[in-house]
C-alpha cells in the first residue's frame, strides 16, 4: 500500500429502476476540498498512463464498467519510495481511490464495454501543475496483472 493512497467501499442503495451509488461527501476521508469534477472513458484493454499531479489530490470512482490503476509512488522522502499498488475499481467493486499528489498513475480498461470513471479533484485542473511520461518511460508490465 503507498503512503497516502486511500480506497474507501461505497454505498449502493438498490431502488426501484435503477441503484443510487454514492461518491463523495465532504466529510468522508480523502475530501480535500472540490475544485471540479470530471468523467473520463476508456475502451477495454486500453491504456492511458503516465501522469502525476503536483497539486491536486484525486478522488476517483468506476460507476460503470472495470478500471485497474497502477500507482507509482515516486516521492523520495516517503517511507513507500519505489513501491507500486495496483487497484482494480468497477461496478462490482464500487470503491473510491483517493490518490495523493505527487504519486504516478496510469490505468487500464479491463471490461468488453467501454468503462467509465469520475474524478472529484481538489482543485480545478492546471495544466503546469500536472506532468506526463510515455508509456514505456515507466517499467510495468501491463499484461502481467
Amino acid at each position: 500500500m503507498i503512503n497516502g493512497v486511500i480506497t474507501t467501499q461505497l454505498n449502493r442503495i438498490p431502488t426501484t429502476g435503477g441503484d443510487v451509488l454514492h461518491a463523495m461527501k465532504n466529510k468522508d476521508i480523502g475530501y480535500s476540498g472540490f475544485g471540479e469534477a470530471y468523467f473520463s472513458k476508456i475502451h477495454g484493454n486500453s491504456i492511458k498512463a503516465w501522469k502525476m499531479h503536483k497539486e491536486m489530490i484525486l478522488n476517483i470512482i468506476v460507476p460503470i464498467g472495470a478500471i485497474r490503476f497502477v500507482l507509482l509512488d515516486d516521492r523520495v522522502s516517503s517511507e513507500t519510495y519505489g513501491k507500486y499498488q495496483k487497484v482494480t475499481l468497477s461496478e462490482e467493486n464500487y470503491c473510491r481511490l483517493t490518490i495523493p499528489n505527487m504519486v504516478w498513475f496510469g490505468f487500464q480498461g479491463v471490461s468488453n464495454k467501454e468503462s467509465l470513471l469520475l474524478n472529484i479533484a481538489s482543485i480545478v485542473h492546471k495544466q503546469k501543475e500536472v506532468e506526463r511520461k510515455k508509456l514505456n518511460e515507466i517499467k510495468f508490465d501491463w499484461s502481467n496483472f
